[in-house]
């Protein structure tokens, strides 16, 4: 029934879409040729790319254009995320967003500048008046960058619905991209989903690479597998667009099953409540120990993402009647190039031993807990996104941590809601527990992450979104700070501006606070990079003058580090 409903819902959306938006409506935000370095619906950590990202020639500086009349709307500026990014709402009912900016252009720059000083942060999402800033197709709104969370120069442009804020795909609208080139299917995963079901007479899931000859895509080797019980189809396929060789997303996924359609993933549009549904739709798994994103054409059954429609018995097939069965795909991009893939299985049944699973039953739709002596996870209902045997195994302690060291499963085993995590502390001083957090610890290489925290009646409370190894610390070491402009804490080296390096060893920066002359100036933080820039604003301090300048970096625990110096400018 819910299947049913989301069809039923898509389709309307779709038609919606189709019918109101004009194709030709926008304009490209830049006037260079646009080639891609990402799609919409691309497969990224914990989310689908809700954008298309345009090459800007690999370097900073280039202008940006409005897609269309509008007016700006939001500007938010973040050390993460899209960085330096502005929204501007136009008449059609639609949204365009443009982000990893370098600096908008000067009165927009001017206006969020203001008030970044009024509020004394880099930090600001603010919300536009309406007609403060009204555009027109094709003005200059900004200059490309690499703000945020970007690894490279380039601009990412969405595209979103202003009703909901639902991104569309870009690539509807008739951007002169160029893209004669097929998806590209590299393997296929076969699952067994039910208690008797195997693959290759194994209850593990099989991997077959594809080789490609006569126009389609085959299974290497050519093999008819032998499947029985309940079995799920999975494909690993990534799509090229012309002038670059960036690994980008596939728009449409189409399984049949003796020519009977059973699945269909089409990427359109997505609601950002549903993103993290992503972790899903991929074999988590396989990606977290193969690094490898593979598409599971099934649905578990807590997943709620709505972009799954022709879907029967939520794309499980059950294969136990002895016959030899075609398994046919579709791979399709968003601009009609096509790829298929056909290849045989043979219900055929062996006898296999099921493996005895020790642990917490967990049920996705029900709340669920762990409670030992000195170990707490409080789960809510859908945490996760099917039933899970969790395991919970808890090894001596060592001089680096203040507990026992407690193992709660497994870090590939994908968590959709933030629970609970207590552990009891042993052997914290007095004089440590406001310096305490939760650590997940690396079991290959050891190393520990500050999951946050705050110590109470004996215990360490945090709230998390993953599993595995944990165990109390402490974080007593101030952030450090390295100055790349100020020499000596008294030569400026660097004309127009001031840079530090900040770093913290643990529970990460909290906050920082420069001023200069006992006023606070404007600090610009990149946290990829671990680096924050003044640049000399000549309306907000005096030239030709000895200044004092003081910056203040403080952790999550509260340690403070701060550097202190004079400088003539």
């Amino acid at each position: 029934m819910r299947l049913a409903f989301f069809v039923l819902i898509f389709s309307i959306s779709q038609h919606i879409f189709s019918q109101e938006i004009d194709r030709n409506y926008f304009a490209p935000p830049v006037k260079i040729p646009i080639l891609l370095t990402g799609n919409f619906g691309e497969l990224r950590s914990n989310h689908f790319h809700s954008g298309i990202d345009i090459k800007t020639e690999g370097k900073t500086g280039l202008p940006i254009y409005a897609a269309a009349d509008g007016t700006v709307s939001r500007i938010n500026i973040s050390p993460v995320g899209f960085g330096l990014a502005l929204y501007i709402d136009h008449p059609n009912g639609t949204t365009t967003v443009y982000g990893h900016l370098q600096k908008f252009r000067d009165d927009i720059q001017k206006y969020a500048r203001d008030i970044q000083y009024q509020r004394e942060s880099f930090r600001v999402d603010l919300t536009v008046p309406k007609g403060k800033f009204n555009i027109k197709k094709g003005e200059l709104i900004a200059y490309g960058g690499n703000s945020g969370s970007s690894s490279g120069p380039h601009l990412h442009f969405e595209v979103r619905k202003t009703s909901n804020q639902h991104p569309v795909n870009p690539l509807h609208f008739n951007f002169p991209v160029k893209d004669d080139m097929k998806p590209k299917v590299l393997s296929v995963m076969i699952y067994p989903l039910s208690e008797n079901a195997h693959v290759a007479s194994r209850q593990t899931p099989k991997r077959i690479e594809t080789v490609y000859y006569d126009g389609a895509y085959h299974l290497k080797g050519n093999p008819v597998l032998s499947v029985y019980g309940d079995i799920g189809f999975g494909l690993q396929a990534l799509d090229y667009l012309n002038g670059s060789w960036s690994k980008c997303g596939v728009y449409k996924i189409k399984l049949s099953v003796n020519k009977k359609p059973v699945y269909t993933f089409l990427m359109d549009e997505f609601s950002f409540s549903e993103t993290r549904y992503l972790n899903s739709h991929i074999d988590y798994e396989h990606y977290q120990t193969n690094w490898r994103r593979v598409h599971k054409n099934w649905i578990e059954p807590g997943n709620k993402l709505t972009n799954y429609h022709e879907v029967q018995n939520r794309g499980i097939v059950n294969l136990s009647d002895g016959q030899v069965h075609q398994v046919d795909y579709e791979i399709t991009d968003v601009h009609g190039n096509l790829s298929k893939l056909s290849f045989k299985v043979k219900s055929k049944e062996f006898t296999v031993l099921a493996k005895e699973k020790n642990g917490l039953k967990v049920f996705h739709n029900k709340p669920a807990s762990i409670s030992k002596a000195d170990f707490s996870a409080q789960f809510k209902a859908e945490t996760f996104y099917s039933n899970h045997t969790l395991e919970y195994e808890k090894k001596p302690s060592n001089n680096l941590f203040f507990s026992e060291i407690h193992k709660l499963h497994r870090s590939s085993t994908p968590v959709h809601k933030h629970f609970d995590l207590s552990i009891k502390a042993t052997g914290l001083p007095d004089s440590l527990q406001e310096k305490a957090i939760i650590v997940s610890i690396n079991e290959k290489n050891s190393k520990s992450y500050s999951m946050g925290g705050e110590f109470k009646d004996g215990w360490v409370k945090t709230r998390i979104r993953s599993l595995g190894t944990f165990a109390v610390s402490v974080d007593t070491i101030a952030p450090t700070i390295r100055s790349l402009s100020i020499r000596n804490k008294k030569n400026l080296i660097e004309k127009n501006r001031i840079r530090f390096k900040i770093k913290d060893d643990l529970s990460g920066i909290s906050k920082y606070r420069g001023e200069i002359d006992g006023k606070w100036v404007l600090f610009e933080y990149d946290a990829k990079n671990a680096l924050i820039e003044y640049k000399f604003d000549p309306e907000r301090i005096d030239f030709q003058k000895n200044h004092k300048l003081e910056l203040t970096v403080t952790d999550a625990k509260g340690n403070e580090t701060v550097y202190q110096a004079n400088f003539f400018k």
